[in-house]
Formats: C-alpha cells, structure tokens, sequence
C-alpha cells in the first residue's frame, strides 16, 4: 500500500482523496499541505487517520509519494525537496517555471528511484487516446490537419498568480495550451515551424495572453491549429478535436462524449460507413458514423493517470510521461513566445 501526500490543496486538488477511491487497494492518502491549513484540513477529513499541516516538509515523514498540485512557480523548489528526500512524485503540468528549472529536474530525475511523472491528465482521457491512436496508425489513412479548441473562462477568483506571468511562466498557451501541444506532438511526430499569435484583450486579469492561436507545421507535411481561450462567456465547441484524413474527418466532441467520422464525398476505395461504426452504433446519416462513444462506466481521467503513476512506483519503470519528455511542449512553446516577440516564424527543428 502506498502512502501518497497532496502538496497544494486548491481547486487542483479538490476532492482527489475521494476521487482516488477505486484505488484505495493499491494507495492511500496520509497526508496533505496547504499554506492555508484549513483547505488540507478539509481534504484530510475524506482520509481516515491523515494528517493535514500547512509546511510541506512535515508531510515527508508520512508518504512514499506526493501530487505537487501548487502554483507553477513552485514547482521547482518544491518537486526538488522531495526528490531529495526520496519521495516519488506526480508533478502537476508544466514541469517547471522556465528552462534552467526544468533542466534541473530532468537532471534530478532518477525514476524509478524514486519516480518523477509529469501530470499530462489529456493522455489518459478514453476519447482523446483513441483519437490519437486513430492519428498515429493512419486508421483511416494519412492525417493532413488536425485543429483543437479549448474555450472556457477562468478569470483570477481561481487565484491571483494565474494573471501573474512570472507566477505563471507565461499566459493561457504555456499554462493551459502545453496540455494540447503534447498531444500534438504525441499524434503528428517532429515539428518543424511554428506561430504564435496572443492577446489579453477580455482577458484583463492577465498579463500575458488569454487567448492564444498557435499553427504548427510538422515533417510529415501535416499541419495543426490549436485555440484555447481563458475569455468564453459562452461557446458552442467548449473542447472540440477535428482530424482530417484521407477518409474523412473525424470530430471528437468532448461535451457530447462522443468520437465521429464525418465523410461527404465518397469513392469506391472507400470502406462503408457502416463497417467503421463503433460497437452498438448504426449509420443514421449518409454522411457520418459514430466511432467511439465515452462509457459511462469509463474510468476518469485523473484516476488512469494516477495508476500509471502507481503502475511505474510498484513495477518499478520509467514513466512514458517522463520529466525531459515533458519538456517538448514547453520548449515548442518557448520558442513560440520567442518568435512572437521577434516577429518571426518559430523554428522547431530538434525540439
């Protein structure tokens, strides 16, 4: 059994001791930090005998593993003392502040002794994974654009350092976006240019952008759009996927919990829709079928990613998420930022 510790008890964190109980056989929680003692107390309260502290280092001597679910630039500081003290860890995205920091972590990073994993939460959604699948094995063909969108409002009630780009590392792309320029470069291999055009107009809670468009290019001559935004007071796609290949388009509608083939030209060389229906789904117009649906039994997100996490402490191997993997999407991301500022295009060889 595996005595896990919460280092940062925010809106992050909330309820995780009672989001993990379908792995309550393999992990418990014994201990949580916050600097406002009163938001671990309230987490401890749904873990029988933990301890709630408001100094992180008091949690050491009771765990074996900490989440470290803080404000990003502590992540550093933070993820380092564990490491130090032999714990394994969960790191929250994005591994660090900055460059330098990041570096020292990959450095520190010993897994499996102990483990340091990068919580990419998205690679462990059901919908998300078999669309990237579908990507990667060319399923209905070569894929020549992928486009997503994130459109939600998180203004600063959620905490004042969210607006700060010092606290942050930057604005909405490298706090929010580097969930979805992972999976981009998860699906679609080596990039090899890039933009990055933001803004905090509506947005006035950050210093550095809200809303941010990043159009990549990638070796296999695919190309790929991301737009996420901190500023919808109202949206219609909210977490929406479009892939398009060679056999049609594939929508993943987040909301709707939904994975679709959309085909409105149609060849002889073509398989029939209703040969690519997902299990229990029937062609209800010519020109679309249902793929995957989300299972209502579906196991969360955020509890695969926490097996993994448990996957790699027990069996003792490196995370696919590792610490340098990790740092793929920020370093697309840095350069972006960088290219912004020069007025440039990216150059995103050898990230």
């Amino acid at each position: 059994m595996i005595r896990m510790g919460m280092i940062g008890c925010g809106s992050m964190a909330a309820s995780h001791a009672t989001t993990f109980r379908p792995l309550d056989g393999r992990m418990r929680f014994t201990a949580f930090a916050d600097i406002e003692l009163e938001r671990a107390e309230a987490q401890a309260k749904h873990a029988s005998g933990a301890i709630a502290v408001a100094d992180y280092h008091d949690v050491l001597d009771h765990v074996d593993a900490v989440v470290i679910a803080l404000p990003h630039d502590l992540h550093y500081p933070v993820g380092a003392e564990c490491l130090r003290a032999g714990k394994h860890v969960l790191m929250e995205k994005p591994l660090a502040l900055n460059r330098a920091q990041c570096h020292a972590l990959v450095e520190m990073d010993r897994s499996p002794d102990p483990v340091l994993m990068v919580g990419y939460v998205m690679r462990h959604e059901p919908l998300w994974t078999e669309l990237g699948e579908a990507i990667r094995t060319k399923r209905f063909g070569e894929v020549f654009h992928v486009s997503i969108w994130t459109e939600q409002y998180t203004d600063d009630s959620r905490g004042k350092w969210l607006g700060q780009a010092a606290r942050l590392g930057g604005g909405q792309l490298f706090s929010h976006g580097c969930h979805y320029i992972d999976l981009l470069l998860h699906w679609l291999g080596e990039p090899v240019s890039g933009t990055h055009v933001g803004t905090n107009l509506c947005t006035p809670w950050m210093e550095r952008e809200g809303t941010s468009n990043v159009s990549l290019k990638f070796a296999s001559g695919a190309t790929a759009y991301h737009f996420g935004t901190w500023g919808a007071r109202g949206s219609r796609l909210r977490y929406s996927v479009h892939a398009h290949t060679e056999q049609g388009m594939l929508e993943l509608d987040f909301a709707d919990g939904t994975l679709t083939l959309y085909r409105d030209r149609s060849g002889s060389d073509l398989p029939a829709l209703q040969a690519l229906a997902g299990p229990g789904e029937t062609v209800e117009s010519a020109n679309r079928v249902v793929i995957a649906r989300r299972s209502g039994a579906a196991t969360k997100p955020v509890v695969a990613q926490m097996a993994a996490f448990l996957d790699c402490i027990e069996q003792r191997k490196t995370p696919e998420i590792s610490a340098a993997q990790s740092m793929r999407s920020l370093e697309v991301i840095w350069r972006l930022y960088e290219a912004e500022e020069a007025g440039v295009v990216a150059d995103l060889r050898g990230v």
